[in-house]
């Protein structure tokens, strides 16, 4: 099955020809992702690959993104984090449709990881309320990659906790 994901990286201050990096991934098994550079010192991964599942296409390409550029740092893993916007679009429906869901149902609708001027959600609880509450037929292969991304953006996140504040808080925040 393919899986289309997004990969993010924070590039290491060597100064890598950004077109010689290009060519090296591509070799590396990277062919299947469409690479950008927009932003100085950062790279992006847009993949459709193949794989037995969406964990194994997400860390297969991960890991052949590290063979390359070993000390790169990555930002993010996507489709993750989104507005209703994102949803919206993802879903085929307008942003006030999902806002009126969310409004409508907010003791079940996932709760945001951040609200703000502008609320963002995990995507994967938001698309699995979707498929749950409100109906919505989403592809599995969507809702897997949006699971796998979160795991694996919580996990590289996860590293940052000092162990005294995780015991702390861990029956704190759940």
């Amino acid at each position: 099955m393919d899986y289309d994901f997004e990969l993010k990286f924070k590039l290491p201050p060597d100064n890598l020809d950004i077109d010689e990096l290009i060519e090296r991934l591509s070799e590396a098994g990277c062919d299947d992702a469409l690479i950008g550079s927009g932003l100085p010192g950062r790279i992006a991964l847009q993949f459709t690959r193949e794989g037995e599942s969406a964990q194994q296409a997400i860390v297969s390409a991960l890991q052949d993104v590290k063979k390359v550029i070993p000390t790169a740092q990555l930002i993010e893993v996507g489709p993750d984090f989104a507005g209703l916007t994102d949803v919206a679009e993802l879903v085929g429906v307008t942003h006030q449709n999902i806002r009126k869901l969310m409004l409508a149902h907010a003791e079940s609708f996932p709760a945001p990881v951040h609200e703000g001027s502008a609320a963002l959600w995990h995507l994967a609880p938001v698309l699995q309320w979707l498929k749950s509450h409100a109906g919505y037929s989403i592809e599995r292969a969507v809702v897997d990659v949006a699971h796998v991304a979160m795991q694996i953006n919580l996990a590289k996140e996860a590293r940052c906790l000092e162990k005294p504040i995780q015991r702390e808080v861990q029956a704190l925040v759940t």
